[in-house]
């Protein structure tokens, strides 16, 4: 069965670019609208390691990172849209494999992509590996597109 709603899912770095072509290639041979969603990783937002009695406004630092993503989701749909006119974007908090399968279950999706640094040894046991997880827990079929970057 050929899918009809593809998401993409970005950290927004080099990385994630092999993914997004192929994303978007996908989804016009498919003729399928494309999400494109971003997890924001709430394990790294926790409260911070500074120094005693320095202030720190976490509402603030979450405002500021929405306004952030929102503005790279919005670059990511413009250049989308010139192939796809069907592009929609999303974001969530939370642990990123977990937030991906869900929201993938919420919106009935056929296929996700996403991108993998390839990484293996020790950087994969320090680092982990959301596209795994997501490869592991995932309902629909997954496409994981390497990086071109150093798999160190």
């Amino acid at each position: 069965m050929l899918p009809k709603k593809i998401l993409f899912c970005t950290d927004f770095s080099e990385n994630s670019l092999p993914a997004r072509a192929v994303a978007k290639e996908y989804a016009k041979a498919f003729d399928a609208s494309l999400v494109v969603v971003h997890v924001v990783n709430t394990s790294k937002i926790g409260y911070p390691a500074f120094q005693q009695d320095v202030p720190f406004d976490q509402q603030a630092v979450l405002k500021s990172v929405e306004e952030s993503v929102i503005d790279a989701l919005d670059e990511v749909a413009e250049d989308c849209r010139k192939v796809l006119p069907d592009v929609i974007t999303y974001y969530r908090m939370g642990i990123p494999a977990t937030e991906i399968v869900s929201f993938a279950n919420e919106e009935s999706v056929g296929l996700l992509v996403l991108g993998t640094h390839g990484w293996t040894g020790i950087t994969h046991l320090v680092m982990g590996s959301t596209a795994e997880n997501v490869v592991r827990t995932a309902s629909c079929p997954v496409l994981t597109v390497r990086s071109e970057e150093d798999s160190g």
